[in-house]
């Protein structure tokens, strides 16, 4: 149980028009692997064609070494759960569960003994003679992953599996949903337009858009260096501030506003004279700024606060007039008021440069 898959310059079209252009990625086994992005970026495309539902129309995909282009749906051997779940209603828990392995001609007693592993595992077991209409919508979903899960898959495909449950719920079925697919070990590919869930549950992220990949890369590394400006902004909070680089010696300086500069020792910028100014963008998260009193550094307008006991969140008014957000660990002391001036540096090691475009990331960002 468990396979590696690999896409080859994978094309999806509707008629004329290109969902997905020459898409190229390797899976590994038994990783738990995510396609992010927003609506219509071409994510549950990408995975209905992995599941058979949908037509490829270039390039190969691969469970291992085999070509499954042409392959049934129901001979790729892939567990599946859906938004919705899809759960019978006129079956109990058990049965239910036990249905694929019915329809598999599995022996009554290994379905018996495999259904009620598998209950363990997904910790339902308590309710296996319940019918669907007694349930909670987290144990729903309980009952959708354990019905995919039994029948021993390759891959198991989930699509927005949680975006029907309310927030606490998501959040422990997403831990529960992560620690199941650790102790199973199969190969998992998840559909989400949600940063946070895709952040806690993935060992990698493809950032998708418009049908191409923006970013492939572990969580930390696709939250900390982002590829481009798209990425840097779907993938958590970030402020974007144009600025200009400008080369000084084997460096660069870069100018914030009108009088703050910090240095940088090596950036990944085509080559340039000495003294050439290139215009940027600049990325820095609410958390990578630094509040001051003292006159160093862009001069900001407190705007408004929100205090949520760790950390509090500020809206300041840079000289420019743009507006961004600062999130500062709360201390014993006031609050910034409304009106206050303060003067904001950044912590530069953790900040991401783009160049104008911001298609290029010149801190060492990841690719596709």
């Amino acid at each position: 149980m468990s396979v590696a898959i690999s896409f080859r310059d994978v094309v999806k079209k509707y008629g004329e028009l290109k969902v997905i252009p020459e898409l190229s990625l390797e899976i590994k086994k038994g990783e738990f692997f995510t396609l992010l992005g927003p609506s219509g970026c071409g994510k549950t495309t990408l995975l209905r064609m992995i599941a058979g539902f949908n037509s490829i129309e270039g390039g190969t995909i691969q469970f291992n070494d085999r070509v499954i282009n042409q392959v049934a749906p129901g001979k790729r051997n892939i567990g599946m759960v859906f938004q919705n779940y899809a759960i019978f209603p006129h079956l109990s828990v058990i049965g239910n569960v036990a249905f694929g392995l019915q329809n598999r001609k599995v022996s009554k007693e290994e379905i018996a003994s495999r259904v009620d592993e598998i209950l363990n595992v997904v910790q339902i077991n308590e309710y296996k003679d319940r019918m669907p209409d007694k349930l909670s919508g987290g144990q729903q979903q309980r009952v959708a992953l354990a019905r995919a899960i039994v029948i021993r898959p390759d891959v198991l495909l989930m699509d927005e599996p949680l975006s029907n449950l309310d927030a606490k719920l998501r959040i422990d079925m997403r831990n529960a949903i992560k620690e199941i697919q650790q102790e199973v070990g199969i190969t998992t590919v998840y559909v989400t337009h949600d940063q946070e869930e895709a952040m806690a549950v993935s060992d990698r992220i493809a950032v998708m858009k418009s049908g191409i990949i923006q970013q492939v890369g572990s969580p930390q590394e696709i939250y900390q260096r982002p590829s481009n400006v798209f990425v840097a902004t779907f993938i958590g909070r970030t402020n974007i501030i144009d600025a200009t680089l400008i080369q000084d010696g084997s460096g660069y300086n870069l100018k914030l506003g009108s009088n703050y500069q910090e240095s940088f020792a090596q950036l990944n910028v085509p080559s340039s004279k000495a003294g050439s100014t290139i215009a940027v963008q600049v990325s820095v998260r609410p958390e990578e700024f630094v509040i001051s009193d003292v006159g160093t550094g862009l001069k900001a307008t407190i705007v408004s606060s929100i205090f949520l006991g760790l950390n509090t969140h500020y809206f300041v008014t840079l000289e420019s007039g743009q507006r961004v957000e600062i999130t500062q660990e709360s201390t014993t002391g006031a609050i910034l008021t409304p009106g206050s001036t303060v003067h904001l540096t950044i912590k530069k090691e953790k900040v991401n440069i783009y160049n104008e475009v911001g298609e290029v990331n010149y801190s060492g960002g990841g690719r596709p």
